[in-house]
């Protein structure tokens, strides 16, 4: 694990550890998400995706503490949560809503929603004729651009994306990694990719390596 910037952490975990089938998927003592964009790597299986869950309070796990500032998840898990964007990008739980529909009830969970990237990443990445169809209706790379613009304009001090390149097209990969160049100067908001491969050209705050 490395880091390259010393500002005070936008996250704080302790005692990740998770071990399903008896051999430890996640066993991170401490960590620390600082403000920018942190990489998480590693081979198939290697806890990546379970690591996203457990930073957005999605997977819990015992004896462990996880804090967004002074909020702590244990004790007020519904403040917590808002300040965190998180979704599975293979869930199907919303294949029955329409895309402008799944955008505005997210909106509606964060204040600092930013209505004008949205429209902004919506023509980016060629999604304004879909978001009137349900989502199932929708291809995988169509969906999982759904999950990004959302993702990208919520606003949240917390923004945990994993495999946002998966089945996306590259001129919407070019905007996302733009995108993420600037946020890699923010000062006061976290984003963690989970990916196989760092994403290219973005300076890193923080890599965690959990392995081949």
């Amino acid at each position: 694990m490395s880091s390259a910037i010393s500002l005070a952490p936008i996250a704080q975990a302790r005692a990740l550890r998770w071990a399903p089938a008896g051999s430890p998927v996640l066993d991170l003592p401490a960590l620390q998400i600082p403000p920018g964009v942190s990489w998480v790597g590693g081979g198939e299986g290697r806890g990546k995706s379970s690591l996203l869950r457990c930073l957005a309070g999605d997977l819990l796990l015992p004896g462990s503490s996880l804090q967004i500032g002074n909020t702590v998840l244990a004790t007020t898990p519904a403040a917590y949560r808002a300040q965190v964007f998180w979704i599975d990008p293979r869930t199907s739980a919303h294949d029955q809503v329409r895309g402008v529909d799944f955008l505005d009830r997210t909106a509606a969970h964060y204040p600092g929603w930013d209505a004008a990237l949205l429209a902004d990443l919506t023509e980016a990445l060629d999604l304004t004729p879909h978001l009137e169809k349900p989502l199932y209706m929708l291809s995988t790379g169509s969906k999982r651009k759904v999950w990004l613009v959302a993702a990208l304009a919520s606003g949240a001090a917390l923004t945990l994306l994993d495999e946002p390149f998966a089945a996306v097209d590259k001129t919407s990969i070019r905007c996302v990694l733009d995108f993420l160049q600037e946020a890699a100067t923010h000062t006061s908001r976290a984003w963690v990719l989970a990916d196989y491969e760092a994403p290219r050209g973005v300076p890193l705050a923080l890599t965690i390596d959990l392995g081949d």
